[in-house]
């Protein structure tokens, strides 16, 4: 009618403003409706979960349900009327979105952006005003929480270490650090888990979330998974400790510390090797330090012109002077090879591990000293080169 009087020229002004009047209460009716049956389905929905065989429930939670989409779709149909007659809507636009219907880019004004702003807004301030005590209560008993678990979480690893290194507890150090972690971890975590549901976070979703989450995880970091088996197998068979030499996959050196995923090494010249479990326990283990005595292997070779039996008695007063060198078991000197171009001495010496390597440079200086004032050679590699003159 409006659009009809505009084209033949006659005045709309007294129809624009008795419709106005009626658009805007009528809009203000569905937004009321709305928010009422929005309430109300709600409510019914959530005894429904409780209550899911009351069928009176069901028909009635329908009912609410298509008379919301009813007003919604009402208040859209009076919020383009409105727009058409280039009357202020933003409030019925930003009520539409909050009910979550969709709006074009062309739709989506300043005004209405401004109105959701301000609604959100004033429902968090609200929240703040009525909920802020008690979210300052909860988060003081949140910190409170997690402080008291974690003064906790030391002294179950002060106990856990304590009770590891008790007379009746054969335990190696790297099993004994591994049980105080896991073990201060776990109080650490149902510390956290407490203090979350002290803030009102469901644990159940959490935790299923968690679980999921865990599968996904595993399958993608397969190959840490396998360090962490590795590392549970390395502590029950114990093949190294803490301060054990150890040579392993391209590395050797001290043992000083390890978990479940990797072992770290530091080399004699200080270097620190960080080496995946499952790499140590998928190949051999040479534990170096494990038997507390070794045996010392030498060679030491004379000229073949040089008295065997002086040789011999000289290397036995080096290797019985020493004072790091075991009596039992006995050490072995003996004529091993006749090579190439010396008569080659074995030398198998027993000492203590710690004393290995003292033992091996002592008595090989040693040696060398002796022979020069012994007057016995150390021969050069040669060979015997016979040259033959063909005449023609």
């Amino acid at each position: 009618i409006i659009e009809g009087r505009v084209a033949l020229g006659l005045p709309t002004d007294d129809i624009v403003q008795r419709l106005q009047g009626q658009l805007y209460l009528r809009a203000e009716t569905l937004v009321g409706r709305i928010e009422f049956t929005g309430a109300a389905g709600k409510e019914l929905q959530d005894r429904l979960q409780a209550d899911p065989q009351n069928t009176e429930l069901g028909s009635a939670a329908k009912a609410f349900s298509s008379r919301h989409q009813m007003g919604i779709e009402r208040l859209t149909a009076v919020s383009a009327v409105l727009q058409r007659l280039g009357l202020d809507n933003s409030i019925y636009k930003s009520v539409l979105v909050k009910q979550g219907q969709s709006l074009s880019v062309r739709d989506f004004e300043t005004a209405v952006a401004m109105e959701l702003f301000r609604d959100g807004w004033d429902a968090l301030r609200q929240t703040l005003v009525d909920q802020a005590p008690d979210m300052v209560l909860n988060l003081l008993i949140f910190i409170l929480i997690i402080l008291a678990f974690r003064v906790l979480s030391r002294l179950t690893r002060r106990a856990v270490i304590a009770a590891c290194n008790r007379p009746g507890f054969d335990l190696s150090t790297l099993l004994k650090d591994i049980l105080a972690s896991v073990c201060s971890g776990t109080v650490m975590v149902i510390g956290i888990l407490m203090a979350l549901s002290q803030i009102g976070i469901s644990l159940g979703p959490m935790l299923a979330g968690l679980g999921v989450a865990g599968f996904v995880v595993g399958f993608a970091l397969q190959d840490t998974l396998s360090n962490f088996a590795a590392g549970g197998m390395i502590l029950i068979y114990r093949p190294y400790d803490v301060d054990d030499f150890v040579e392993v996959t391209g590395a050797s050196g001290l043992v000083k510390k390890m978990n479940l995923v990797s072992t770290t090494i530091t080399t004699f010249d200080n270097q620190t090797l960080v080496v995946p479990n499952s790499k140590i326990w998928g190949d051999v283990i040479k534990n170096v330090t494990a038997q507390k005595l070794r045996r010392v292997d030498l060679e030491f070779g004379i000229g073949y012109s040089d008295d065997i039996e002086k040789a011999e008695r000289v290397l036995e007063d080096i290797v019985v002077e020493h004072d790091m060198v075991l009596k039992k078991p006995e050490p072995m000197i003996k004529l091993h090879t006749l090579a190439d171009s010396s008569v080659n001495f074995i030398v198998r010496p027993w000492v203590k591990t710690g004393d290995y390597w003292d033992v091996y440079w002592d008595i090989t200086r040693e040696v060398k000293l002796r022979f020069d004032r012994e007057g016995i050679s150390i021969p050069f590699p040669q060979r015997d080169v016979h040259l033959y003159n063909e005449q023609a």
